[in-house]
């Protein structure tokens, strides 16, 4: 009999104690055959892990750990190997599609997407795995799930998907009926995926239009706002400066009032002017 590791890209097949033994006799022991998970999703198909243990009580007891040895380390790789794949695939999604990110068809309800954000996060979180983009891939990750939890975004999100799919429906000049439209190939998929990525660099385009030139025209106002401060500012300081040199203002005002001298100019002690004799002509 044999036990078989299977992986994505390969299975791995080596016999169980190095001898056959049968259903019936596994049966007899109390192990029969079985399909084990482990937690990150790797099965083991034949034999179980309990049998071989039972089994291990013959004379084999070495080819037996051997055994466990041996499926303990392929079922490591291949857990590895699932991680690195994994992180690879979100780092290369495109990372305005939450749900490229996530690997979840638009439309899905909110209980999947809390579902496969803690499937994902538990199986390349930076804790649990060597690879250096371990951290940048869960950051993406958090992102996402954080933007089709948020209803704002995910709304904008599906909207960008549908006007993808009218697009393309109109460079076709197809319909909304039209058998390639409800029962889209996987050509048809693809050619949307690509038309949603359009979309949604142009609408992020506008969106970084839109904020430079609101921040160019808070800009501005604060400009005015700071201008109309600075004005205020200096109004009253020249308000109180005018009222620290009021004595020293009505002081010179007095001085001069007094002549330079302080005595009265001739002619002016009795307040009488002493008039010109006019000559007669002729």
């Amino acid at each position: 009999m044999n036990a078989t590791l299977p992986d994505n890209e390969y299975c791995v097949t080596r016999p169980v104690l190095g001898k056959d033994f049968g259903r019936n006799e596994f049966r007899r022991m109390g192990c029969p055959l079985d399909e084990a998970t482990s937690s990150n999703g790797v099965i083991v198909h034949g034999w179980s892990k309990m049998a071989i243990m039972t089994a291990s009580e013959n004379p084999d007891q070495e080819d037996a750990n051997d055994e466990l040895a041996a499926l303990d380390a392929l079922e490591k790789e291949a857990s590895e190997f699932n991680k690195d794949a994994e992180i690879d695939r979100i780092l290369k999604a495109f990372r305005l599609d939450a749900y490229a990110v996530l690997n979840l068809q638009p439309g899905v309800p909110d209980s999947q997407i809390k579902i496969q954000y803690r499937k994902l996060s538990l199986l390349i979180h930076p804790d649990k795995t060597a690879n250096p983009s371990a951290p940048d891939a869960f950051d993406r990750l958090k992102k996402a799930q954080t933007e089709l939890t948020d209803p704002r975004h995910r709304t904008h999100l599906d909207e960008c998907i549908s006007d993808a799919r009218m697009l393309l429906i109109r460079e076709r000049k197809l319909t909304v009926d039209s058998s390639e439209v409800k029962e889209p190939n996987k050509e048809f998929i693809e050619a949307w995926r690509k038309k949603t990525v359009e979309v949604l660099v142009d609408a992020e385009a506008r969106r970084r239009k839109q904020l430079k030139a609101q921040l160019q025209e808070e800009g501005r106002e604060q400009r005015k706002q700071d201008e109309e401060v600075a004005e205020r500012k200096r109004r009253r300081e020249h308000e109180v400066k005018w009222e620290e040199s009021r004595e020293n203002r009505i002081g010179s005002w007095r001085d001069f009032k007094k002549g330079a001298g302080g005595a009265p100019a001739k002619g002016e002690g009795d307040g009488k002017q002493k008039k010109k004799k006019l000559k007669v002509l002729g």
